[in-house]
């Protein structure tokens, strides 16, 4: 099916031409699945995830005859999540598929972790016939309008030749800024009808505009009257190629930054210019320095991101660099924003204050002092490990570009504050729905982009054992991943809230199973870490081996209270939150 494609082309990831598989085909009519396959093939599309079903065979099939790796997931929730990761290493959009009904709905979740996170993603859900259906309403559910809030387009295609303009638009809107998923449905009998050979339409790169010369102006006035400016690096500073243009404007003005969670690494920690990680709302080390500053330059900030400070209309302005402009919140109203094209807005705003700033390093004078008491107790030798500690092992056994892919849960916290990134995406966690269930298939996407890395999940026992089947998934694909299982025997997050709130703890404690043994029954090694000492050598040996591992630490949360609470609160007088 040449003409389909038009022309041979080469996918995105540097793979051979895209329609080689379909060449056999070259009838003027073609089933519509394999339109769409051939389609997604158009837009580079190299791997699919998902989990197949009676209406979706056809669309099975067509994967069979192109040249699109198929990897089926134990769950739904696990391919959406997988090709989500994809998007957000990568900056295109990843695919998965399920069926009707209940595997459609179990893509909910998922599509709300890309739309809050801002990950490229299309969903492609089958459905029952349209035309004319002998089964009623049965497994019937209107995914349309399930899809429409937690999407940017959730689309229905009613016949074979709308294929190539709405796969095409389908990319077109998951890829541009703010990314996030689209949906589309394609029911059985419409992927099952014969179209003509229709041409697929040419990719269509985008280039994001500069702000106007009079608002860089107003931005660089701002930054040069500043007494005590602070940068702030937002989850949206992380997409794929932006660091070097960050670093180099860190470099150039030489002011004090700071990093939200989903903001780590974009400029690296090892910067003498870093200030921490906004990892609580207020009261942590690191807002003394945000509360002494009189402008915070805020690069790529997202206010689906749990609040890194609370804006006082009484004390800092706010200066807002993003791809798009800024959601004014309630916590959030900058008094000027930078919108477009954040690498050359930066370079441009540099040209206009490079040499300008004798105040730049006014904050930096508190950086020792926050960074040592967020490093503080990270080397104690009491077992169970502390969260401090268990940060601590993890970096020493990490490579600079190991990724570390965490799930949701209170060690969350610990990680953003006390784990220092030196590569771009290399903590991955999700601090905007901040679902459970998404840290072991993240991990899993991780190892597939780059294999040549040591890739890292770290889940709690209750948020791995969500998603804990697709272990085997992982050893069917062949990669190589360890995880580790930080177990408290309970929902961490939740008792720490209830201690906050000096409420009893209740109803957040469960039985764990062997996890050794239930790596083994998947064909994965086992280890239980049983002393102080245990966990780096148990890491560093897992991944020398090779394969899927799964190693578990127990983990003492009063860390929780005495840090979090405790000390935070007597050093500042407020509780943390």
């Amino acid at each position: 099916m040449q003409e389909l494609l038009g022309h041979r082309r080469t996918t995105r990831r540097g793979g051979a031409g895209s329609s080689d598989d379909f060449n056999k085909y070259r009838s003027k009519t073609v089933k519509a699945a394999d339109l769409f396959v051939c389609a997604l093939q158009h837009e580079g599309v190299e791997v699919a995830f998902g989990v197949p079903g009676e209406e979706n065979i056809d669309l099975i099939d067509a994967f069979r005859r192109s040249t699109i790796r198929l990897v089926i997931t134990r769950h739904e929730q696990t391919a959406a999540f997988m090709a989500a990761t994809f998007g957000r290493l990568t900056g295109r959009a990843g695919v998965c598929f399920a069926t009707l009904g209940p595997g459609a709905l179990n893509l909910t979740t998922p599509a709300a972790y890309a739309l809050l996170g801002g990950m490229p993603l299309v969903m492609v859900t089958g459905q029952r016939k349209i035309l004319s259906s002998r089964e009623g309403h049965f497994q019937s559910v209107d995914v349309i309008a399930t899809m429409t809030p937690l999407t940017k387009a959730s689309r229905r295609i009613t016949n074979g030749d709308g294929i190539p303009s709405l796969v095409r638009d389908a990319f077109r809107v998951a890829e541009r800024e703010r990314p996030g998923p689209v949906h589309l449905e394609l029911p059985e009998d419409v992927a099952a009808e014969t179209v003509d050979a229709l041409p697929l339409l040419a990719r269509s790169e985008s280039v994001s505009p500069i702000a106007a010369s009079e608002m860089i102006d107003q931005a660089a006035d701002l930054i040069v009257k500043a007494d005590a400016p602070l940068l702030m690096v937002g989850a949206s500073a992380s997409r794929p190629g932006l660091s070097e243009a960050l670093s180099d404007f860190v470099r150039r003005v030489r002011i004090p930054f700071f990093n939200t969670q989903m903001g780590k690494g974009a400029v690296s920690c090892a910067s003498d210019l870093y200030m921490g990680t906004a990892a609580l709302t207020e009261r942590d080390y690191v807002h003394r320095a945000i509360d002494d500053a009189d402008l915070i330059v805020a690069i790529g900030h997202d206010t689906v991101e749990k609040p890194p400070f609370i804006m006082d209309a009484r004390r800092s302005k706010v200066l807002h660099v993003g791809h798009i402009p800024a959601a004014v919140e309630e916590v959030y109203f900058p008094a000027a924003e930078l919108v477009g094209d954040i690498g050359r807005n930066l370079r441009l705003l540099a040209d206009r204050v490079e040499g300008k700033l004798p105040r730049a390093d006014a904050l930096l004078h508190l950086r020792e002092d926050i960074l040592a008491r967020v490093a503080n107790r990270a080397d104690e030798s009491r077992f169970p490990l502390t969260p401090q500690r268990i940060v601590h092992d993890v970096r020493k056994a990490m490579p600079k570009d190991g990724i570390v892919c965490l799930d949701n849960g209170i060690y969350k916290i610990w990680f953003a504050r006390n784990y220092r990134t030196d590569v771009a995406n290399t903590l991955l966690l999700d601090n905007a729905l901040a679902t459970m269930g998404a840290g072991l298939p993240s991990a899993m996407a991780a190892a597939m982009v780059h294999p040549e890395r040591h890739v890292l999940a770290v889940c709690g026992d209750g948020g791995f054992m969500m998603n804990a089947q697709d272990l085997e998934t992982a050893i069917r694909l062949g990669i190589n991943l360890v995880v580790l299982i930080i177990r408290d025997d309970g929902y961490g997050m939740i008792r720490w809230k209830q201690a906050v709130e000096g409420l009893p703890e209740f109803g957040a404690t469960f039985g764990n199973p062997d996890f050794d043994l239930l790596a083994k029954a998947h064909g994965a090694s086992g280890t239980s870490v049983v002393d102080a000492d245990g966990l780096v050598p148990a890491l560093v040996t897992a991944f020398q081996s090779g394969g899927v591992h799964v190693v578990t630490v127990p983990v003492d949360y009063s860390e929780n209270l005495t840090v979090l609470v405790d000390e935070l609160c007597n050093d500042n007088g407020v509780r943390s939150r």
